[in-house]
């Protein structure tokens, strides 16, 4: 991989504390944007100017555009006192994030979406824990009481439940993984990077999630956003490549992989009881109805009408889902109680039914058959997640049978 920089003139000068002016980074990553490129660092660069009070470094990190966006980069890093310009052969946003921070010598690092989605005025309250030791990383979230949000409900739909599978899968704590406006201490950033694997959308979860599983403190600014209605992000496409991430942290997680520093009320902390040995048995289980739920769907989409179709592949395979889990990850066997366990898990079977037809109905008319299925996949996600959390705390639950 070649980087070709274009260095910035020095940052400007700020107020604050007396001595060495404390730096913040905020990296801009872009993949042919030419469009909104120019206006948005204008518009981040006079903010800053204007209204931050620490000192400031803003980083154009190209990942292998195609367009005219590096030219325009190297002209505004040339053009604005303290932006630079950084390219990238190789296209990935978290490659691009991981290269400019890995080699920052400010105090904080940041990045935001060139589109500035995210209101500028929570910039200060994002990076000021940071700045004083408080806190180790910070995100915006959209999804807090205080936040105000405009986009789409197909957007909202996706957002709402990765975040959801996020907190009740992974037990993340954060509310909102996935908007474009975080920042880190530098020194916390450095230590996690050498061990996220992704080098793209699920980059900034991941590190997320490393960091809250050893007990690193994540700041949250309810922020305002505005959807960007231009937006090139395939969702459908960056969900999948979200729950494969998700999946690697999960079973990295369980085999003890990762080691980093950790206080020790997070070294003695466990899983509830039980579900170090339920999630593997669950996410076999889980994988098999999922690949029988999309041949069915797919043999029967010949025949039929794509709701139809799903709802009959869900249903046939809710009922060996539940038979399955029943046996193998919560140990019931015999007779006793099956019927009962068969009717409260159709419970699970209408969320996903209800999911899965929410999303079949939100793709455009006429969509292929492939497109369907990615739909229906980032649909079971969300219903796999229900699945469990039911079958765990509802219908297998340990105290209803005396066990």
């Amino acid at each position: 991989m070649s980087i070709a920089t274009v260095p910035p003139t020095p940052a400007p000068s700020s107020g604050g504390a007396p001595g060495r002016t404390r730096l913040v980074e905020v990296v801009v990553p872009v993949h042919n944007e030419q469009r909104v490129l120019a206006e948005s660092v204008r518009r981040l660069h006079a903010y800053l100017s204007r209204d931050f009070p620490y000192g400031f470094r803003i980083t154009i990190a190209d990942n292998a555009s195609t367009d005219g966006t590096w030219a325009i980069a190297a002209e505004l890093a040339r053009e604005l006192p303290g932006v630079r310009a950084l390219h990238l052969d190789e296209k990935g946003r978290g490659r691009a994030l991981r290269q400019a921070w890995a080699e920052s010598e400010a105090d904080v690092v940041s990045y935001m979406d060139v589109d500035l989605s995210t209101d500028l005025d929570a910039f200060l309250p994002l990076v000021a824990p940071l700045l004083t030791g408080h806190s180790d990383l910070a995100i915006g979230t959209r999804l807090a009481t205080g936040s105000n949000v405009v986009r789409g409900p197909k957007r909202e739909f996706i957002s709402r439940s990765y975040n959801l599978l996020l907190r009740s899968l992974l037990g993340a704590g954060f509310s909102d993984a996935q908007c474009g406006f975080k920042a880190g201490r530098t020194e916390i950033v450095r230590a996690l990077l050498p061990v996220v694997e992704d080098q793209e959308w699920f980059f900034d979860t991941e590190l997320l999630l490393l960091a809250e599983r050893h007990g690193l403190r994540i700041h949250e600014v309810p922020v305002d956003w505005v959807d960007d209605p231009d937006s090139r992000v395939d969702i459908v496409r960056t969900a999948a490549d979200d729950l494969r991430g998700m999946w690697r942290v999960a079973r990295r997680t369980l085999s003890g992989a990762v080691r980093l520093p950790v206080p020790a009320r997070v070294r003695h902390a466990a899983l509830p009881p039980g579900m170090a040995r339920q999630l593997p048995s669950f996410a076999i289980i889980g994988a098999i109805s999922t690949a029988a739920h999309l041949a069915i769907f797919w043999l029967l989409r010949g025949v039929t009408p794509a709701v139809a179709a799903n709802a009959v592949a869900l249903l046939v395979t809710a009922i060996a889902n539940t038979a399955a889990n029943r046996r193998f990850t919560f140990g019931v066997t015999g007779t006793s109680g099956a019927l009962r366990h068969q009717i409260e898990g159709l419970a699970a079977f209408l969320i996903g039914l209800a999911l899965t037809t929410g999303i079949l109905a939100l793709l455009p008319a006429g969509a292929s058959r492939g497109t369907e299925l990615a739909g229906v996949i980032v649909a079971n996600g969300a219903a796999t997640l229900a699945r469990f959390l039911l079958m765990r705390v509802w219908v297998f639950n340990p105290r209803r049978e005396g066990r």
